[in-house]
């Protein structure tokens, strides 16, 4: 052949062989793009508009149970989180609605945050989109449950604890009307009128307070609240008890943490804490208040010096008006009700508080909250496993 030709055909062989590789890979990629189509899930046409439209929450969830579409309500109730539906309650109940193929409606009363006893209460339908799509629809039946129960603790409490302060108001009363000549019994009386006064006020504000914690949400209105300074300001708020008793107050393991919620009832509960180790520490002793988090948890612990709690009382102290030394709470003006408080606080923001202690030893409270992280809905709960640890 002559040489002359050899480089044009080389050349057009070279395009042609070129030319038909990119049609193959054109080819091929179309291909790949409509096995895709195939695989990947695309909610029906409405049915977002619909779920957006939703007040309740709403979650749209394909063959595997990923979530392909989720309300705001649903987010904000925590139902979703990373493509997935967080309570293994409500993955049953679409398994078995995906096995019978008949719609379900359930009541159901779910965790409120990765630990904690803290619950919510929801009325939950399951149901077919179509022939590929499962349907959850949520609706949050919380704030009536909590109005029940507010109601029923309220005339609980006041009917337990107020008749006493208020008799002995009464029994007063009647002694300084007896002693209206002896100026010294009427100085005595006068004083100890004024206690109880101070007393029946006390436990009434706190009964108002705890009322409004089990009727309230917290987490309606909340934002990220930075741990440490919740704790600077309960720490401020006990110093002049503290210096009074001659008790160091000694912080410490500031950890830049921040968690969802209240700031002022996150401060309460702190500050509830310390005042009840305050009480119940001998004069010149210290309290320690640390902060620490890992693995998505806060943790504040407050630890004291003083005289311990027996361990058959320990899975008491958080109940109402319960005193681990009535005596010495009547001298201090203790309530009964500061632990009850700081339980309720850190529930309804998806905690849970603890106890150690050692009669003679002193004791350390601890209060785990589940560390606010950013997702598609704003700050919510961290994911955790470590609400099963004991």
């Amino acid at each position: 052949m002559d040489l002359g030709w050899l480089v044009p055909v080389a050349i057009a062989f070279g395009f042609l062989l070129g030319a038909g590789s990119a049609v193959a890979i054109m080819a091929a990629h179309r291909r790949g793009q409509q096995a895709v189509a195939v695989i990947t899930p695309v909610v029906p046409e409405g049915a977002d508009e619909v779920i957006e439209s939703l007040e309740s929450a709403g979650v749209v969830l394909d063959g595997s149970n990923n979530v392909l579409k989720a309300s705001t309500g649903a987010l904000g109730l925590g139902l979703v989180w990373n493509q997935a539906l967080v309570h293994p309650e409500l993955v049953a109940l679409v398994d078995q609605v995906r096995r019978d193929g008949e719609p379900i409606a359930r009541e159901l009363h779910l965790a409120r945050g990765p630990f904690g006893e803290a619950s919510i209460h929801v009325v939950v339908r399951v149901a077919r989109l179509g022939t590929r799509f499962m349907l959850v629809l949520a609706e949050d039946r919380t704030e009536s449950y909590r109005l029940d129960e507010v109601r029923r603790d309220f005339v609980a409490n006041v009917s337990h604890e107020l008749k006493t302060p208020i008799g002995a108001v009464s029994l007063l009363a009647e002694a300084l009307e007896s002693a209206a000549q002896e100026p010294d019994e009427v100085k005595r009386f006068a004083k100890r009128l004024t206690i109880e006064a101070e007393r029946l006020a006390r436990i009434t504000q706190e009964i108002i307070e705890l009322s409004r914690l089990q009727a309230g949400d917290p987490l309606q209105d909340a934002k990220v609240v930075d741990i440490d300074a919740v704790v600077a300001q309960a720490v401020d708020r006990n110093r002049v008890a503290a210096e009074k008793h001659r008790i160091a107050l000694v912080t410490g393991g500031h950890a830049g943490a921040e968690v969802f919620g209240d700031e002022a009832l996150l401060v309460t509960a702190v500050h509830n804490l310390v005042t009840n180790a305050i009480q119940y520490s001998p004069d010149n002793s210290r309290i320690g208040i640390g902060v620490s988090h890992a693995d998505g948890v806060v943790e504040v612990a407050v630890t004291d010096q003083g005289v311990g709690i027996p361990e058959a009382e320990r899975d008491r102290v958080f109940e109402r008006f319960f005193r681990v030394d009535a005596a010495r709470s009547r001298n201090t003006g203790g309530t009964g009700l500061g632990l009850a408080i700081v339980k309720h606080v850190v529930q309804n923001h998806g905690g849970d508080v603890r106890v150690w202690s050692h009669p003679g030893s002193g004791s350390t409270f601890t209060i785990r909250l589940p560390e606010a992280v950013n997702g598609p809905a704003g700050p919510r709960f961290a994911p955790t496993t470590l609400g099963a640890t004991t």
